[in-house]
């Protein structure tokens, strides 16, 4: 598991929420000849992997960590939770802050997955709030093609935050996850579509 401040961030035990992120935004890239995805925040691979298993092998995925012992835990010790998947010819790693690989170029990306911090409500880093105020969501739209999905992760619900997507433009969709504790809050993947072809 990966704890900060003595808080529990993501564990190998439980991680069906984090695959059905990838699930949700790249399984209708399924056909798609060379769909461009931009993952931010590497954890234990599960969305990387889960990902790569439906997307085709003319994909490009770029995953922006911006904490460099993630990466490095993840050829060291976690390397067996990990598997091959960093070394899949697809795959780009990027040891930095996804915010600015969002805001580097116009309609780059077919997806966009966040699993920065605990979803729009941050507990690690404040400076994560960007990612999903007005301004971070006008720009990752900016970044997003026509038809490009956002798909954001929670570790519970906020509505405020599902209107604050609408606002923007996007056409939502919220998806509640059962938590794999029994008891707990769902867990929430929003899935944010840019209008278009």
């Amino acid at each position: 598991m990966i704890v900060v401040d003595g808080m529990e961030l993501m564990g190998s035990h439980r991680s069906g929420s984090e695959r059905e992120l990838a699930l949700l935004a790249c399984g209708a890239l399924r056909d798609h000849p060379a769909p461009r995805v931009l993952i931010g925040g590497l954890g234990m691979g599960f969305t990387l992997r889960a990902a790569l298993a439906v997307l085709g092998p003319q994909a490009r995925v770029v995953v922006a960590e911006l904490v460099p012992a993630v990466v490095a835990w993840a050829r060291g010790p976690l390397a067996p939770i990990f598997g091959d998947c960093l070394d899949d010819p697809r795959v780009e790693i990027r040891e930095g802050d996804v915010n600015r690989v969002i805001q580097s170029g116009p309609e780059a990306w077919d997806a966009i997955l966040l699993d920065v911090d605990n979803g729009p409500r941050g507990l690690v880093s404040r400076g994560n709030d960007r990612l999903y105020d007005v301004w971070g969501l006008k720009r990752a739209r900016w970044s997003l093609r026509p038809g490009g999905r956002l798909a954001v992760w929670s570790g519970c619900p906020d509505r405020k935050f599902k209107a604050r997507l609408q606002r923007t433009g996007f056409a939502v969709a919220e998806h509640r996850i059962r938590s794999e504790r029994p008891g707990r809050t769902p867990h929430v993947v929003w899935i944010a579509t840019r209008p278009g072809a």
